[in-house]
């Protein structure tokens, strides 16, 4: 990689092809659909390896570690490593959102929102503790593989990779064998879909950028910034803090080499899409060891949602400041909660954006004005996923620091 120019660095034709989609989408207007897709080929590409690779990583990972004192203690540090961190940052995001008052003299009226796409509070309902729970045991392993319900793959994978572990004598070896070698073959794979990578990127820029344009910004655009800033902060100072402090990994070596997977998640928006391109970086870069990069990091992509909890403290401030309304201590508690817990139960939720729903809810603030948020989600939503990706990094590398010689492999 040292030796090879660098325009031949996938990172930076990837950061190339995302100004020239933004220039080119800019330019046609919504005539830029036209190149939506090469990105739908991209993302059809990444998924179609995304569900084999998190069912083979889980269950090699939880063999890896099932069999070593290490197992729980992984387990439960990485759940509250993703709990902690998720707090603090919405706990960051509403003492930010009350330093620079995003929402103050915000006036939604002169915008018509008649193309846009209607709130109802039922889209706002959260799944409870217990049917969250309850959702995440598979009744069909093969219907969860299918239908790609994430959270029902982990908790069969974990159980399946621990259960190798049981088998007495040496009557798993051949299928953690072959895990290994079916593991080394999605690598290829994805190597090989990664070449198309900046082809792709153009085209979900060009047609993100056509779309919706940057006019949509003005009225938002100091929420924007004060976001922007904050994921900054999380992204560049906290969680490098984090390594510096509890792992064997200086924080400016995490930096460096988070970059790659940051601009991927940035491009696709999508944790699990750049859940490959985060596990060789880990495994190959930060050196972390394969059963815990295996472990953690497809557990990270789909619970762990700091940048996600920012976003919603920050607009739970925005749309407060927007009808003048003071939140109570009650309220503030209400949205660090629904904030924090709720990407949990996230599967049951028709997509990331109408968490916030809950969250505004959850604290009596009016949701009148989120359609015009829901039009830009592609924006804060490519942003935010290259923070989630940042805190699953951070975690594994956390983790594997604890993880006992004997887990490693």
């Amino acid at each position: 990689m040292n030796n090879k120019h660098w325009i031949g660095n996938i990172g930076v034709q990837v950061v190339i092809a995302m100004f020239l989609g933004a220039a080119v989408g800019w330019w046609l207007g919504k005539d830029a659909s036209m190149f939506a897709p090469l990105g739908t080929i991209f993302i059809h590409l990444i998924k179609m390896l995304v569900i084999p690779l998190v069912l083979v990583a889980i269950i090699s990972g939880a063999a890896s570690l099932g069999d070593t004192p290490s197992a729980g203690k992984i387990g439960l540090g990485t759940f509250g490593f993703f709990i902690v961190t998720s707090g603090i940052a919405v706990a960051m995001a509403l003492a930010l959102g009350n330093l620079f008052e995003p929402g103050k003299g915000v006036d939604f009226t002169a915008h018509s929102m008649t193309d846009l796409m209607e709130v109802t509070k039922e889209q706002g309902d959260l799944p409870g503790v217990m049917d969250t729970f309850i959702g995440m045991i598979p009744t069909n392993v093969f219907e969860s593989l299918t239908g790609g319900n994430i959270l029902q793959i982990l908790v069969f994978s974990i159980f399946f990779g621990i259960a190798l572990t049981k088998v007495k004598g040496d009557g798993a070896k051949p299928i953690l064998g072959a895990l290994n070698a079916i593991t080394e073959a999605m690598v290829w794979m994805i190597n090989c879909v990664m070449l198309v990578a900046p082809i792709g990127v153009f085209g979900l820029m060009a047609d993100s950028v056509g779309t919706f344009g940057f006019e949509a910004l003005e009225v938002v655009f100091k929420l924007f910034i004060v976001f922007v800033g904050a994921i900054l902060i999380y992204g560049f100072i906290f969680f490098p803090l984090v390594v510096q402090l509890f792992s064997k990994v200086s924080a400016a070596r995490f930096i460096s080499a988070m970059k790659k997977p940051q601009v991927m998640a940035l491009s696709t928006a999508s944790s699990m899409a750049t859940l490959p391109v985060n596990m060789e970086t880990c495994e190959q870069e930060l050196k972390v060891s394969k059963a815990t990069a295996s472990f953690v990091l497809p557990l990270g992509a789909t619970i762990n949602m700091s940048g996600n909890a920012i976003y919603y403290g920050l607009v739970a401030m925005f749309f407060a400041q927007m009808y003048n309304i003071d939140l109570s201590l009650a309220a503030y508690a209400a949205i660090i909660f629904t904030s924090t817990l709720g990407a949990i139960g996230q599967a049951g939720v028709p997509g990331p954006s109408f968490l916030v729903v809950a969250v505004l809810l959850a604290a009596k603030i009016p949701i009148d004005g989120l359609p015009l948020l829901f039009a830009l989600d592609r924006v804060f939503d490519m942003i935010r996923t290259s923070l989630n990706i940042t805190g699953d990094a951070a975690c594994a590398l956390v983790m594997d620091n604890f993880c006992p010689e004997e887990a490693k492999s």
